[in-house]
């Protein structure tokens, strides 16, 4: 049974997570420019500092710069050890860190503090259910992002459960306007991109196969920004905490390993499969316990382990507990390659895919035209 303090405590953390989200981004922006400047001039980037030297001497720079609560989110973070070396990186580049980090602190503030401020006042209103209702009711994609990152969601749950007061029933209300945001999304992309349709993002084009095999895959999902990908996937910071440390907890030997297939680009669509699971009360642990009957992930080059630990995880979760054959591991097939290609559309990669049966495993990507019912995923 839950604490009345759980919910508060949990509300705080996706705060701060959220501020961490924030100074990510703000370094990752001065990184890229720092990046652009040295190719510019020298037509190559200078090397990053050591790992470890980094952390210790980014700490010392960030001592008294951030609030206790997020310092200590930020530093726990999988990201922090590249973002120390990122920090060293503009120090030596020139940057004036003085400056540079007060005003990173603020922006973090800021953010916390609204996240916060947003979350206090859906608690107080006793409308926080309806977030779980629109995530079960919605399909992932632009309408359900857009409702829940808009300034204006508390004013919008609050008018949810008025309805529901009145005898409505809102996931009617919710599909049917579903669809007319649909409608304004692609009406508001046409203007926007000068008359030109809204296409498949290159991730989602390249996701086809075993990694997407039965899961949501929105159109536009966007795997360069980690947060918005998981928030795509209705992931939230906590989840995709608890399947991280799942992982971690089924490869104790391998913690190294398993903080790089985490921070893998390709990540966000193995919690997406563990979050499905879990709703379907899979027992995750067993799946994840096949890791360790075949290691065959660990060998082969060092800088691929996390992609590859990726996969095969992916793989023990999509078969029975104990019963996932040897991952194959084929030489590239030129038709698998055409069918990936951003340069093929969707009916065409199907149409390759459907020609290259050889292939076990690749399943065609799962559109979803209006909403459908999602069973049992609870928040």
């Amino acid at each position: 049974m839950a604490t009345p303090q759980e919910p508060f405590a949990e509300a705080v953390g996706e705060a701060v997570q959220t501020a961490v989200m924030s100074v990510r981004l703000a370094m990752a922006i001065a990184d890229a420019v720092r990046r652009h400047q040295q190719r510019q001039k020298n037509g190559a980037e200078e090397e990053l500092s050591a790992s470890e030297q980094a952390k210790a001497d980014a700490q010392k720079a960030m001592k008294g710069v951030l609030p206790p609560d997020i310092s200590m989110a930020l530093m726990a973070d999988a990201d922090w050890p590249q973002m120390a070396q990122q920090l060293m990186a503009l120090k030596q580049a020139g940057a004036d860190l003085e400056q540079l980090l007060p005003r990173v602190g603020e922006i973090a503030v800021t953010v916390r503090d609204q996240v916060a401020a947003n979350q206090s006042r859906v608690a107080k209103e006793g409308t926080g259910e309806w977030e779980r209702m629109l995530r079960e009711t919605l399909p992932a994609g632009p309408v359900r992002e857009a409702i829940l990152s808009s300034p204006t969601w508390p004013d919008i749950a609050a008018t949810m459960a008025k309805l529901d007061e009145s005898g409505i029933d809102v996931r009617q209300i919710l599909a049917a306007a579903h669809d007319e945001g649909l409608g304004v999304d692609q009406a508001v992309a046409k203007v926007l991109a000068a008359g030109q349709v809204p296409t498949m993002s290159r991730d989602a084009l390249l996701s086809y196969g075993p990694l997407s095999d039965g899961i949501d895959i929105p159109r536009n999902l966007d795997l360069d920004d980690r947060a918005r990908a998981l928030n795509q996937l209705s992931i939230s910071p906590q989840e995709n905490a608890r399947y991280a440390r799942m992982l971690k907890e089924a490869l104790p030997e391998h913690a190294r390993e398993a903080d790089l297939a985490v921070t893998a680009k390709q990540w966000p669509l193995v919690a997406a499969r563990m979050a499905k699971m879990e709703s379907e009360q899979l027992p995750l642990a067993l799946h994840l316990a096949g890791l360790r009957k075949d290691t065959s992930w660990a060998q082969g080059p060092g800088s691929q382990v996390g992609s590859r630990l990726v996969q095969a995880t992916n793989h023990v979760l999509r078969h029975p507990p104990g019963e996932a054959p040897p991952a194959v591991r084929p030489a590239v097939s030129t038709a698998a390659a055409r069918s990936q290609s951003s340069t093929v559309g969707p009916s065409k990669a199907q149409a390759v895919k459907g020609a290259a049966s050889a292939e076990p495993g690749v399943a065609a990507y799962r559109q979803q035209s209006g909403p459908s019912a999602r069973q049992g995923r609870a928040r």
